[in-house]
């Protein structure tokens, strides 16, 4: 095998090196190789995906729809989109000119921080959360300021908020990821609109990550783009909502203005979606039966939900009721510190169930595990049983 040429190593962009492999990723791989072991690690659902998508993938393949479409995705996936938002969140995003369809929410990430940071930007994220966020405004040069949240129930309050600009001079944007990857906890409207009313008096731009927005419990989800229309970005797809994560289809929404230059980095960075997934996704956003199946999707969720919850607080972990998303972030029992990487290893390697570590997702994170339930009741009940075992041990 050919082996890169020694001075070769000085020609990368220095910004790399303040990125790290994403460790939910590498631990999730270390635990893969263990025999047996039951994972609880990824926020991939179990669900295949919904009928009605497969079928106008097919069709699509059955027409040949194999050429470049819009940059921005097809005109009937952005106007699937416009109706799905205006429906389910009462936005108003004109198809053409204010959406565009992204190569998973993980690209419109990217896009839109690419668009608004430069080198020595800051940019305040909520922690704990996704590590992508900060992983990105570090390969941009930025400074990613993070927000810790554990102290008021994992919600960015807007006197926190107001602290932060205070502190910081050169602060360009927020992200809030909303319901929360990984607490599961959510916004409520008087929240957001008190965030809101903060942000109003700056110029900072709202990157409003609202991927799990159909999956909430009890409860109805409010994009704060309801209250800051003019400077938020909305970020979503179908990946979580349409069990449809290897599809790659997410979206941007913001005002036609910013979405040019939104547009301009995306275009850059691809040519288009794919054809066929791009038709998968229009009945998931915009058909009844596209919706009935997220819906069947939420039930079985929250009831897996509510076993892990019932079960993680009999054996004396700290766990709120998520109102969102698929994860329950447990507090480990006070007896076993606050060393959660070193528990989440010797759960995997002894006890063969893989969670991860919550210091993962930055701070406010150490003492916690994140717990995926987008498996099966049965792997639930056989994590229980094994935690449970290894706790007695």
């Amino acid at each position: 095998m050919p082996k890169m040429k020694a001075s070769l190593s000085q020609q990368f962009n220095p910004n790399l090196s303040r990125v790290q492999p994403t460790p939910i990723r590498v631990f999730d791989n270390q635990a893969s190789q263990i025999p047996g072991i039951v994972k609880l690690t990824l926020g991939e659902p179990d669900f295949n995906v919904p009928e009605v998508a497969k079928q106008a993938a097919i069709e699509s393949i059955k027409d040949n729809d194999s050429h470049y479409s819009a940059g921005s995705g097809t005109p009937a996936l952005r106007e699937a989109i416009s109706n799905y938002l205006k429906k389910h969140y009462d936005l108003d995003y004109d198809a053409t000119t204010e959406i565009a369809v992204t190569i998973g929410a993980t690209e419109a990430i990217y896009a839109a921080l690419f668009a608004i940071i430069k080198p020595g930007d800051q940019v305040l994220i909520p922690t704990p959360t996704f590590p992508l966020y900060e992983a990105v405004v570090n390969l941009l040069g930025g400074e990613a300021i993070n927000l810790d949240t554990s102290n008021n129930n994992f919600v960015l309050s807007p006197e926190a908020l107001q602290t932060a600009l205070d502190q910081h001079e050169n602060v360009k944007a927020i992200v809030l990821n909303y319901p929360s990857n990984p607490t599961g906890v959510t916004y409520s409207a008087d929240q957001l609109k008190a965030l809101a009313d903060v942000l109003a008096d700056t110029n900072l731009i709202v990157i409003a990550d609202e991927i799990y927005s159909e999956l909430i419990y009890g409860g109805q989800h409010t994009s704060i783009a309801k209250f800051l229309p003019g400077q938020t970005i909305v970020l979503n797809g179908a990946s979580k909502s349409g069990a449809m994560t290897g599809y790659r289809i997410g979206f941007m929404a913001a005002p036609a203005e910013l979405m040019k230059r939104l547009g301009m980095v995306h275009s850059i960075m691809i040519t288009s979606p794919s054809d066929p997934a791009m038709a998968a996704a229009v009945p998931i956003f915009d058909s009844e039966a596209g919706h009935q199946a997220t819906l069947d999707m939420k039930a079985a969720y929250e009831k897996r939900r509510d076993f892990l919850v019932a079960a993680l607080h009999d054996l004396g972990f700290g766990v709120a009721t998520p109102n969102g998303a698929f994860y329950v972030f447990a507090k480990l029992p006070a007896k076993y510190g606050t060393d959660d990487e070193a528990f989440a290893t010797k759960l995997a390697q002894e006890g063969k169930v893989a969670v991860i570590p919550g210091s993962y997702f930055g701070d406010g994170g150490e003492g916690y595990l994140r717990m995926s339930y987008a498996t099966s009741m049965d792997n639930l009940k056989l994590a229980v049983d094994r935690i449970k075992n290894m706790l007695n041990n």
